[in-house]
């Protein structure tokens, strides 16, 4: 399943890269692409529990917004 996760706080690809490091973290979380210009993180995961996915996200000083 891929979700589309709509953040604020992720101004360049330094802060984008470390997004993706800490979503891949997650257990069931199988693919991320984090993109600071579109301000989205695109997540393809099988089981991985959503609010782990939002608070990796969290961790790095990103905010999600949906």
């Amino acid at each position: 399943m891929q979700k589309k996760i709509y953040v604020v706080g992720m101004f360049d690809s330094e802060s984008a890269a470390s997004v993706q490091k800490a979503v891949e973290a997650v257990p069931g979380v199988s693919k991320v692409v984090a993109n600071a210009d579109k301000a989205q993180v695109l997540v393809d995961h099988e089981g991985a529990d959503e609010n782990a996915i939002n608070a990796a996200i969290s961790s790095c000083g990103v905010d999600v917004v949906g």
